[in-house]
């Protein structure tokens, strides 16, 4: 954005004071900001689109490296793992706390 200051504004104040008119002069604000407005809007719709679109491409990077390093078939052809039983040392049987 254009670093602009107190006295430019001024200068563009009066500058378009001279050549407008006092009498066109609010007119021609008010257009000059709805133009401004419209742009602005315009480009935050822009830079939302392409952060959708860059949002959008890394996560089809990420799908298609975990396709590549383990393919859902080789998930879902996996036998179940049976439960590590803990030895307790008293034969017993122990079940998870409560809580």
């Amino acid at each position: 954005m254009v670093d602009w200051g107190f006295w430019e504004f001024i200068l563009i104040a009066v500058v378009a004071l001279v050549v407008i008119g006092p009498e066109r002069l609010p007119r021609v604000a008010r257009m000059a900001g709805m133009w401004v407005g419209k742009a602005r809007r315009t480009l935050a719709s822009v830079k939302h689109e392409i952060d959708r679109e860059l949002h959008t491409e890394e996560l089809n990077r990420v799908l298609d490296e975990q396709r590549r390093s383990r393919p859902l078939e080789t998930i879902l052809e996996e036998p179940e793992r049976p439960a590590a039983a803990s030895d307790t040392g008293d034969g017993a049987e122990r079940t998870p706390p409560r809580g």
